[in-house]
Order: C-alpha cells, then sequence, then structure tokens
C-alpha cells in the first residue's frame, strides 16, 4: 500500500478556508455541552418525558453497573454473545456519560473509566477478528464498521468523563485506544473507510468524534475528507457486490454527506438504510455544530441532514415502519433509537417543527441532552400537532435527477401506494426497476419482499446477509414488475445497473380523489421500453380507492413477459380454472424463478381475470385485462430453500409468451372487511364488472372501468407528451374526450 498523505489534507483544508484553530478544551462538548447539561439540571422534575426518559436509562444502566463489565476475547458474528456483549458495552456506557453529567454522580464516571481501561489493556494485542466473512474484518467485532459504531458512542462516553480523568490516563487511553482505533478503521481499513456508503459513514463519524474529544486536526480532517493516497485501484468488490472504489469519486464524511442524498432528503440505499447512517450522520453533525459551528454542517447541502429526517418519517406506513425498498428488513420503524435521535435532533437544530412533537409522543422518549429536553418541554407545553403524510415525490441522485420514489396516499393512509422508480441505491439496491407495493393503512396488500436477512439471530448465517438475498430478494421475480424471458433486469449486474436509472414521466397528486405518477424505464432490458403508469383513485360507486396500473412494453423482439402480484393473504376466489400438479416443482433454474414452486397453472376464462384473497380482514380483487392466450400462474417461494430461510409467500403471475409491444392494465380494489369475532362478511364482492383496454397505441393508452351497476369510468394516458399544458383529444367507440395534461379521467 502507498504511504499515506495525512499531512496534504492540511493544505487542501486551508485551500477550502477550514479555521485549524485550536478548539477550547472545554468539555463536555460533543452532544452534551456545558451549558446544555446545567438547562437540563435546572429542569429536571418539571418535564415529564425527560423525567421519564432518564429514569428508565437510569434503572438500564445500573443494572449493566451491578453485573459486572466484560470485555470478551471477540469470537462471534452479530447475534453471538461476544458481538453482543462488546454492542452492549458502547451503548450502556454513551448512556452512563449522560447519567453522569446529569446526576453529578461518580459510580458512572467510574464504570466508564474502568471499562475503557479494560479495553486499553487488551487492545494493544488484539488481532483482527477471527471470523473471515468481512471484506474489512473489525477486531472487536467481525466488520469495522461494528468497531465503528463502538468509536462513535465510545467517543461520547469519552467526552463525558474527559475532565475526571488524570492528564497521564488521558494519554494512556488516546495513545493506546483511542488512536490506534481511529487509524485501524480508517488507514488500516482504507476499502472500508475511504468510499461512499453507509459503511463509510460510520467510520468517518467514528474518527471525527474521536478526533473532537482530542482535539486531533489530523483525524479531523481525515473524517471529513477522507484519505488523500489510499493505495487502493480502482474497483474491488464488498461483500454485497458493491464497488469499493470509483474514479474521480470523493471520500469522507463531507462527500458521503453529499453524493447519497438527493436535495429531498431521500438517500440512495432506501430508508432501511437511512435510517441506520442518519445516526452517524446527525451524532457528527451535531458534534460539529458544537466544536466546529463555522463548518455549519446542518446547513449543508441546503439542510440535507435535516431534510432526511422529514423524508425518512415520509417513508412509513400508517404503523411507522419503513417501506422495505432494496435491502430493507420489514418491521423496522421509527421507534427504533436512531430516529429518536434523529427527531430530537432535528426538532432542536431544525425550525423546530410541532409536528415532529408527535412522532416523539409515540416514541414516548427522548434523548438525555439539550435536544431531548427541548422536545420533552414542548410536548408538555401542548405545542406537538400531528404529522400528517400525504402524497410525496422524492428524487433520488445527488442532483435530483436519478429517479425516485413516489408514494400516493389517499385520506388517512388508507390506501398507500409505493412505485419505485430510482436508481440502483449502491450495492444494497435490488433489481426492480418501476416496482410496487401497497398498503391499507399498515396492512400490505401487494408486498416487497424486502431483504433475506435474520438480523443478529445467530442461527441464521451469523445473523448476517444469507445466500438467498442474492439468489432471491435482490431478483426482478421477487418484485412486482415486470420480467423478460426470465432474465433480472440489466442481466443482475451491479456495475451495469449503476449507470442506469428510470425516467419520471409525470407526477400529479393536485386532485386528491385521481393521483398519478408515471415513469419509463429503458435500459433494464436492452431494445425494450416499460412505461408504468399508476393512479389511486376514488370512484363513484366504489366504497374504497382502488389502484389503477397500466404497464406498456415496447420491445424490438418478441419475448416472453411475468408480471406478478405478490398479494397477502388467503386465496378466496378466481373465475379462471387452474391445474395443481401432484408433485411440486420450480419454476425456472435461475435469476430467482429456481425459488418459486409453481402450485397452479390456468389460463385467462374471459378477457378480465379477477383473483380475490383477505388480508387481515379486508377483502381485496386483482382484475387485469388479460388475453386468452396468457398463463395464470399461482406461485409459492420455498424451492431450493432448504434451511426454510426464505417465508413462503405466494403471488399470481400473468405470463405473456411471444409478445413484443403488449400493454397490461389492472386494478387493485380493496372492498369489504370480516371479522372473527362477530363472524360477520361485508362486501366480500368486487365492484368491478369489467375492466377493459378501448385503446392502446404510440400516443395513447385508455382503459375503461365498468361497475357492477353499469356505471363507467375512463382513464386516458398520454404515452408521448406529459406536459401539463399540452391538449389533446381523443375518440373512442364514438365519443370524443379533450383535455389539458399528461391524463384524463372521467368519472360520469
Amino acid at each position: 500500500m502507498k504511504k499515506m498523505k495525512i499531512t496534504a489534507l492540511l493544505v487542501v483544508a486551508a485551500t477550502l478556508n477550514i479555521p485549524l484553530a485550536a478548539q477550547s478544551q472545554e468539555h463536555p462538548n460533543l452532544i452534551m455541552t456545558k451549558a446544555g447539561v446545567e438547562q437540563v439540571r435546572k429542569n429536571l422534575g418539571k418535564v415529564p418525558l425527560f423525567d421519564a426518559s432518564l429514569q428508565s436509562v437510569q434503572k438500564e444502566v445500573d443494572a449493566e453497573i451491578a453485573l459486572g463489565i466484560d470485555t470478551p476475547l471477540p469470537k462471534d458474528f452479530s447475534g453471538g454473545y461476544t458481538h453482543q456483549r462488546h454492542k452492549l458495552n458502547f451503548l450502556t456506557a454513551q448512556k452512563a456519560g449522560a447519567l453522569y453529567q446529569i446526576l453529578q454522580d461518580d459510580k458512572y464516571a467510574k464504570y466508564i473509566r474502568d471499562m475503557l481501561f479494560q479495553y486499553e489493556a487488551m487492545y494493544q494485542d488484539l488481532p483482527v477478528h477471527p471470523q473471515e466473512r468481512s471484506y474489512a474484518r473489525g477486531k472487536l467485532f467481525w466488520q469495522c464498521l461494528n468497531d465503528s459504531n463502538w468509536l462513535v458512542y465510545m467517543s461520547q462516553a469519552y467526552d463525558a468523563i474527559y475532565d475526571t480523568l488524570s492528564a497521564q490516563e488521558r494519554e494512556k487511553l488516546e495513545n493506546n485506544l483511542f488512536r490506534p482505533f481511529a487509524d485501524f478503521i480508517s488507514i488500516g481499513n482504507p476499502q472500508f473507510y475511504n468510499r461512499v456508503h453507509n459503511h463509510s459513514t460510520w467510520g468517518n463519524a467514528a474518527v471525527g468524534m474521536i478526533a473532537l474529544v482530542m482535539n486531533d486536526e489530523e483525524l479531523l480532517q481525515r473524517a471529513l475528507y477522507g484519505i488523500e493516497d489510499d493505495g487502493l485501484a480502482l474497483g474491488g468488490r464488498d461483500n454485497d457486490g458493491g464497488i469499493i472504489k470509483v474514479e474521480g469519486q470523493k471520500a469522507g464524511f463531507l462527500a458521503n454527506l453529499e453524493e447519497p442524498f438527493s436535495p429531498d432528503g431521500y438517500y440512495t440505499e432506501g430508508p432501511y438504510y437511512q435510517r441506520y447512517a442518519m445516526y452517524p450522520f446527525l451524532i457528527f453533525g451535531l458534534a460539529m455544530h458544537n466544536v466546529k459551528p463555522e463548518m455549519q454542517v446542518f446547513s449543508h447541502k441546503d439542510n440535507v441532514l435535516l431534510k432526511g429526517v422529514d423524508a425518512l418519517l415520509n417513508l412509513t406506513d400508517a404503523d411507522g415502519e419503513f417501506f422495505p425498498l432494496n435491502d430493507g428488513q420489514k418491521g423496522m420503524s421509527y421507534y427504533t433509537p436512531a430516529l429518536v435521535t434523529a427527531v430530537d435532533i432535528a426538532y432542536q437544530y431544525g425550525s423546530q417543527n410541532p409536528h415532529l412533537l408527535s412522532i416523539a409522543q409515540k416514541q414516548n422518549e427522548v434523548l438525555l441532552d439539550q435536544s431531548g429536553l427541548a422536545v420533552a418541554i414542548g410536548i408538555r407545553d401542548g405545542k406537538a400537532q400531528p404529522f400528517v403524510k400525504n402524497s410525496i415525490n422524492l428524487t433520488d441522485g445527488q442532483d435530483g435527477e436519478q429517479g425516485g420514489v413516489g408514494v400516493l396516499r389517499y385520506g388517512n393512509e388508507d390506501l398507500t401506494l409505493v412505485f419505485k422508480y430510482a436508481a440502483q441505491g449502491l450495492s444494497h439496491g435490488h433489481y426492480d426497476k418501476l416496482s410496487f407495493s401497497l398498503y391499507e393503512k399498515g396492512d400490505e396488500i401487494v408486498q416487497d419482499y424486502g431483504l433475506a436477512r435474520f438480523v443478529n439471530i445467530g442461527q441464521k448465517g451469523g445473523g448476517n446477509y444469507l445466500k438467498e438475498n442474492k439468489t432471491w430478494a435482490k431478483t426482478t421475480i421477487a418484485h412486482n414488475t415486470l420480467s423478460q424471458n426470465e432474465m433480472m433486469h440489466f442481466d443482475g449486474d451491479y456495475e451495469t445497473a449503476s449507470k442506469h436509472h428510470s425516467q419520471l414521466y409525470f407526477y400529479d397528486d393536485k386532485n386528491k380523489d385521481v393521483q398519478v405518477v408515471s415513469a419509463t424505464e429503458t435500459n433494464a432490458y436492452p431494445g425494450t421500453q416499460m412505461h408504468r403508469t399508476m393512479a389511486v383513485i376514488k370512484a363513484a360507486g366504489f366504497e374504497k380507492p382502488f389502484l389503477l396500473d397500466i404497464m406498456k412494453v415496447n420491445s424490438a423482439t418478441k419475448n416472453q413477459y411475468d408480471f406478478p402480484f405478490y398479494f397477502m393473504g388467503q386465496v378466496l376466489s378466481e373465475n379462471f380454472a387452474y391445474d395443481s400438479p401432484a408433485t411440486l416443482a420450480p419454476l425456472g433454474n435461475k435469476n430467482g424463478y429456481q425459488h418459486l414452486y409453481l402450485e397452479g397453472k390456468g389460463t385467462p376464462a374471459t378477457d378480465n381475470t379477477q383473483f380475490s384473497w383477505l388480508g387481515n380482514g379486508k377483502y381485496y380483487t386483482l382484475t387485469s385485462a388479460t388475453d386468452k392466450s396468457d398463463e395464470l400462474l399461482l406461485t409459492r417461494l420455498g424451492a431450493h430453500d432448504p434451511q426454510f430461510n426464505l417465508r413462503r409467500d405466494a403471488a399470481l403471475m400473468i405470463r405473456r409468451k411471444d409478445s413484443d409491444n403488449t400493454t397490461f392494465a389492472s386494478v387493485i380494489e380493496p372492498h369489504g372487511s370480516y371479522s372473527p369475532v362477530s363472524e360477520l362478511s361485508v362486501n366480500s364482492d368486487s365492484n368491478i364488472a369489467q375492466l377493459k383496454i378501448v385503446h392502446d397505441d404510440a400516443d395513447y393508452t385508455a382503459i375503461t372501468i365498468k361497475d357492477i351497476k353499469g356505471h363507467m369510468s375512463v382513464f386516458i394516458l398520454a404515452n408521448r407528451n406529459a406536459s401539463s399544458s399540452k391538449q389533446h383529444q381523443l375518440a373512442i367507440d364514438g365519443t370524443s374526450y379533450s383535455w389539458t395534461g399528461p391524463y384524463h379521467f372521467t368519472d360520469n
């Protein structure tokens, strides 16, 4: 490896007019400050939510102190004892630091001091972690990512007790533990540290946090701007297939703040990893705000960090759970501690938005610092207002020009569409252009699978990503979008996929009863264009809003198209006959198809295929315009899965063979309810009598929806011109329709 030219970063800093004057040595100065702690102490006993949070943390930390300090020799993956013990140590130490500052009880300072010196004693001779799976092995943990977690939290604990230690003790800790630790995760592992990724964000924040405590300008420059000469060749891959070094790409905390975020605050890896990365982004951002306010980190890129909190909250369902775009574990929600941190900091250092207070009320805990106090005071004083999640279109990419994610909501999240037309999303991205998921309140109607991983459950691959994440979860057929010739989008090649993104055709949520998002994709399958338009519509004669889905495909060649819907619930009825095999066999042999059992196969009985299911006490019907030559496949996950790593989820798949240009049109219709208590079934049948494509050419696609009472709705899409001022006219079956803009809907 080439010699690292760290000192050259000082020249860069000088060029950028970054002050290098020595900071004040007053401590604490990272997250808690002298003035902030004094304010907290003055309000003890006066702010109920803060007092309750303090009491809860004190009980937790006191229990750990009673158990004694254990710093075992590392050996386990995530989920194993040594991993969990070291994780609990850094979490507890950070909380103990806050307790020491607030309560001024020396037992908390002694606990942190003793723990740090146990780590100091072991770290000098500690080899790299024995588990060899990671592309960047840590020492305390199996990967440098978790080592960075440790240093981010331990920096806060060290800052909290800094003034209780003698100069000799601080020198020993810094020379034997903190500096070697920071060097190891950065200079020792540039492939981890010197890139744009959530991993690197944690590494940058870790080095930066300890740099601020130790007043180490060299480490701080390394944190902000990365390693100038990292000795890495272009390319290289991490464990998820992500490219480590990209030509011309900057590194360091500020680069990670720039490139992955769009101007709207959307993080390209998706909400699950945005939630994970927001902690180091915001906690180091706050430390910089307190120690280096001239850097103006919170206002960087037009306040993108604070915008990111709002974007994250908008990427949740009615229960506060994040939409599982890309690698995302279902069930992760804004109740996670990372979002407690995000909400509190965004409130205090943003515009003190009262809508954030309602989220904090639901979280029912606050940070033990001045931001947590401000939130708790706001709640106490009755300032909280509901955080209403409206329809939103979030752009992706550094400049907001790499696709995005559209979320259409009707009413109080009575129906929520999540439409993904984004960029690849780095190494955690999935190959699913123009995919969607659908929710009623917090219930999935049509699901995105999410990731294939049991986080921190040792029995499942050490709690790490399972091989099925690549063979199933990331594949195209695992999502509700078009698969061509049983191949993945971009042939499943990460480097190719990273060069392309879908294009927004138009987004319109001005009419609450007809909200539309439309996008095109021309690179997923060379020679084929996909144009998908999705509309959330509340029409007369329908009990609930429904989703209209139009996928228009144009190709230079004849292909087989597979179009799945991963419904959530128990099959009730269908209007087509199908054969069920006596012995189950996989649908294919690669690209995710090898994991799908074929449970049934039929053909449409009419030009409308209807399929109904019951999920969470609610009825749903999929109505699709189908050709008699189509095949209707009932599939279920589970093939080639001997360790039962995959959920046994089901889908209805429409297969259309030997086609070049074609259009799929469907409606997903929520209706009625069922109570297992009263055993009362209400409105269990579809309200749609016929769905028909009545016009379809290069210029226009028109769909009619006739309900069971004969009422007709018409939706017309202009396929070539999405201008809001463009005037259109189209005659259909003797009726002339005139309108302005990219679409027309009539509900006479």
